[in-house]
């Protein structure tokens, strides 16, 4: 039969500037913030936006909350993967964690597309601080 897709493709590694980190990460919605929990990882899915270069999002009582009142240095991760295609990128930012004060997270808030997805309160407003980006690609070139 015909040659796969792989076989006539070169496959591509490629580090993504901080440029396109940015853009991407205002492009989706849906990230990972991963805190430590007494020398553990922890790790949680959240929605959230983009505001003058900081991650949003709500939260309420917790885990992520708790890091954010102590200003704690977390990392937070978006990515796309086409598992078929054996091709995906990924954004890694990494920078302090502060939940926003009064009355800026109401400002923040009602021009925000932040919808928590979860069930409960979710009435903190948490900003991250991009201290360190990076970022990858992988996939393919040629023909196809």
């Amino acid at each position: 039969m015909g040659l796969s897709l792989e076989q006539d493709r070169a496959r591509v590694f490629e580090i993504l500037g901080e440029g396109e980190c940015r853009w991407l990460l205002e492009k989706q919605s849906i990230g990972r913030v991963a805190v430590s929990l007494g020398a553990l990882p922890f790790v949680s899915p959240v929605n959230y936006a983009m505001a003058n270069g900081t991650i949003c999002f709500l939260t309420g009582q917790g885990t992520k909350l708790a890091a954010a009142v102590r200003g704690t240095v977390v990392a937070f991760e978006i990515d796309a993967v086409e598992a078929a295609y054996h091709q995906g990128w990924s954004v890694l930012a990494v920078g302090e964690a502060h939940e926003v004060p009064q009355p800026e997270a109401g400002l923040l808030r009602a021009r925000l597309p932040l919808a928590p997805w979860a069930p409960g309160s979710r009435d903190h407003l948490v900003r991250i601080v991009p201290e360190f980006l990076s970022g990858r690609r992988i996939g393919f070139i040629g023909p196809g």
